[in-house]
């Protein structure tokens, strides 16, 4: 209802304006959706990172082989009981093997903007350090999806 003069007047929309004015807040609630989506994916993988980070840097401490494997394995089971499967025990010595391999957190961080932790899942298992920046930086300049991205490694497409 608008207020013309003093008085109320309705105003009659048009099924035209009413699609119109559905397509363009759907349009908004997608665009919101995947920015949201995209930020959560940066700060969990940057969570990974960070926590792959500290168990390698003061829990195993390259020394302590079989002692750092009980620790990550005690570790697992306690964040796993408190946070779900995303900590098992594989995933935790993944996230030792990605702040490893991508030890420089001035890359990971503009990394994780456009890959996601399945993307870095995918790299990990690269031999050399050229192949996996290629494929990172590859990947994250086509917006590869995992998919693609693990078809060209497998098949060394560039």
């Amino acid at each position: 209802m608008n207020k013309e003069k003093g008085r109320l007047v309705s105003r009659e929309t048009t099924s035209a304006e009413e699609a119109a004015l559905f397509e363009r807040v759907s349009t908004i609630i997608e665009n919101r959706k995947s920015r949201a989506g995209a930020c959560a994916n940066r700060e969990i993988t940057l969570m990974y990172w960070e926590i792959g980070r500290f168990v390698e840097a003061f829990l195993l401490d390259g020394e302590r082989a079989e002692y750092g494997k009980r620790i990550v394995a005690s570790l697992a089971q306690q964040l796993k009981r408190r946070y779900g499967s995303s900590f098992d025990y594989t995933n935790i010595r993944r996230m030792i093997q990605f702040s490893r391999r991508f030890p420089d957190i001035e890359i990971v961080a503009p990394l994780a903007q456009q890959l996601s932790w399945s993307h870095f899942i995918e790299l990990l298992p690269l031999k050399s350090d050229e192949a996996l920046m290629y494929y990172a930086d590859d990947s994250a300049g086509r917006r590869l999806t995992t998919k693609q991205l693990r078809h060209q490694i497998r098949y060394r497409l560039g």
